[in-house]
């Protein structure tokens, strides 16, 4: 291996291991709701990309256009705000390890939506990898409903949890095609200053939600009638701008040198690097070991994901990642 690969495959693993914490901090920030920790996180996220542009943000906000704005308001509520609010309840209500291996599998549906821009691979080529897929996602919905998700957890609270993975899932494939689209449809911002602007653009929205929010519910943005007790604001803000920081900021900025340093072959199947990590840190923060079929869901994903990304790269199909 050499050393731009082995740089690449590293960079690659530190993505993951900043992308992972995405899904431990909802079952941390119990006291929260979904809605407040996707805008605490995006406003800080917000924050973050305006500081670090500084002075070439005024230049930047001169060139949107019409168009512009209207695709980076439907990008950042489907890839960043309204996906990581299912994302956290699907935490919190099926817990961390079930909703990382269902969204773990946007390599393959990010795919399977793009083909027709990259040109189709005929899907009995895929019939192994998506059967593996399918009988990976089984296994964990089998484990989520013979085990307790949460304190009480009802069928209907789980049934809920998982229509909201599928839900992050279906919101960031969308988003993830969609983008590539106007991007190459519309080329007069380079993919740095588009995320850029994709960063202080979330950050707006989130921020609107939020004053929204506070004015419906007169500062109870849990809507329970009373500000909920055991809800330490210091916290909730250092948590955000920790993940703020780590998974949007500097586990992007990894995984870009990352995609520039190894093979496509070997690009996709980094991503699987997030699900892992995420799948540890859930492990560590409950104190308990991986159950058989939790093993089993991840061995059948991993091979699952592994092999369509390789059909794939054989036909030439780009690799993505759920830019967090």
């Amino acid at each position: 291996m050499s050393n731009r690969v082995f740089n690449g495959v590293l960079c690659g693993l530190l993505a993951g291991a900043m992308w992972g914490m995405v899904f431990i901090v909802p079952a941390y920030l119990t006291a929260f709701t979904p809605l407040e920790m996707a805008c605490g996180r995006y406003i800080a996220y917000g924050l973050i990309a305006a500081s670090l542009l500084g002075g070439r943000l005024p230049p930047l906000l001169r060139r949107l256009d019409r168009s512009d704005i209207i695709a980076m308001v439907k990008h950042a509520l489907a890839g960043n705000i309204v996906y990581y609010m299912l994302l956290a309840l699907g935490v919190q209500l099926a817990g961390v390890s079930a909703t990382s291996l269902i969204i773990g599998v946007l390599p393959l549906t990010v795919t399977l939506m793009g083909r027709k821009d990259h040109g189709a691979v005929p899907l009995r080529q895929l019939a192994w990898p998506l059967l593996l897929v399918a009988a990976g996602i089984a296994c964990i919905n089998l484990d989520v409903f013979s085990h307790d998700a949460g304190s009480g957890a009802t069928l209907p609270i789980k049934l809920a949890g998982v229509a909201c993975a599928v839900g992050a899932l279906l919101c960031w494939t969308w988003y993830s095609v969609d983008n590539a689209r106007y991007l190459q449809r519309n080329p007069h911002f380079s993919s740095g200053e588009w995320s850029a602007l994709y960063g202080v653009s979330s950050g707006l929205i989130a921020l609107a939600i939020a004053a929204v929010a506070l004015a419906v519910f007169h500062g109870d943005v849990t809507g329970a009638g009373a500000v909920a007790s055991g809800r330490d604001w210091t916290l909730f803000w250092i948590v955000n701008a920790v993940l703020a920081l780590g998974a949007s900021v500097i586990g992007n900025h990894l995984w870009n040198i990352a995609s520039r340093s190894v093979p496509l072959t070997l690009s996709g199947q980094l991503i699987l690097f997030e699900t892992l990590f995420a799948l540890g840190y859930g492990f560590i923060f409950h104190q308990q070991w991986p159950r058989a079929l939790e093993v089993m869901a991840m061995l059948l994903l991993v091979a699952g994901v592994t092999w369509s990304v390789r059909v794939h790269a054989l036909d030439n199909a780009p690799a993505v990642h759920p830019g967090d």
